[in-house]
C-alpha cells in the first residue's frame, strides 16, 4: 500500500473520529514513519521464522500485540479509554483485547486510529517535523519493539539507519 492509499484508507478517516486536537502533522508524520518501519505497509501481520511468515504476534500495518499498548493500553489508559472506545463502537469490534486485535489485521481505520491514540497516551508533546531523534525516542518508548531492545549493537544500528530512512519518506509526504 502507498503512503497516499493508507492516509485515504486508515489515518484520514481514523483520525475524523478522535477529537480535533489529535489530527496534527507530527501525529501524521508519526503514523507514516511508524508504519513504515513495523511494515512497510505490505504486512498486516508480523514476519516470523526462515522463511519469514506471517504467523507473529503483531497484527496490523502498525504491528500491534494483543496485550500490547496498541489494543490493552489504550483501551484502558486514562487520556485515551474514550476515544477508543468511540473507535470501537464506530468500527463495530467490541471492546474486548482479542476483537480488537483480531480485528486491526484488517481494519486499517481502526489500526490508524489506535495508534494515534497510542502517541497519544505518551506523556511527552508530540516531536516537531523534522525532529527525527526525539521522534526516534518517542517510537522506542511507546511502541517499544522487540528487534531493538534484544538486538547487537550492530542490530540496532540498522534498525535506528531504517528509521531515518523511513523518518525521510514520511516527511517528504506529509510537507508534501
Amino acid at each position: 500500500m502507498t503512503l497516499s492509499e493508507i492516509i485515504a484508507a486508515g489515518i484520514n478517516p481514523a483520525l475524523a473520529l478522535l477529537p480535533a486536537g489529535m489530527d496534527t502533522a507530527e501525529a501524521r508524520l508519526l503514523l507514516l514513519a511508524i508504519g513504515l518501519q513495523e511494515s512497510r505497509f505490505e504486512h498486516r501481520r508480523q514476519l516470523v521464522g526462515n522463511p519469514p511468515r506471517p504467523t507473529g504476534p503483531a497484527k496490523s500495518f502498525w504491528q500491534a500485540e494483543q496485550g500490547g499498548g496498541m489494543v490493552h493500553g489504550v483501551r484502558l489508559h486514562a487520556a485515551t479509554r474514550a476515544a477508543a472506545a468511540q473507535l470501537y463502537q464506530v468500527r463495530g469490534v467490541p471492546a474486548r483485547d482479542a476483537a480488537i486485535w483480531d480485528a486491526i489485521e484488517h481494519d486499517d481505520m481502526l489500526a490508524a486510529g489506535l495508534a494515534r491514540l497510542l502517541l497519544w497516551s505518551d506523556p511527552l508533546p508530540l516531536p516537531e517535523v523534522g525532529a527525527e531523534e526525539a521522534s526516534w525516542a518517542l517510537y522506542l518508548r511507546t511502541w517499544r519493539p522487540g528487534a531493538y531492545a534484544r538486538g547487537t549493537p550492530a542490530q540496532r544500528a540498522e534498525l535506528r539507519a531504517k528509521w531515518s530512512r523511513n523518518y525521510a519518506l514520511a516527511v517528504d509526504e506529509v510537507a508534501g
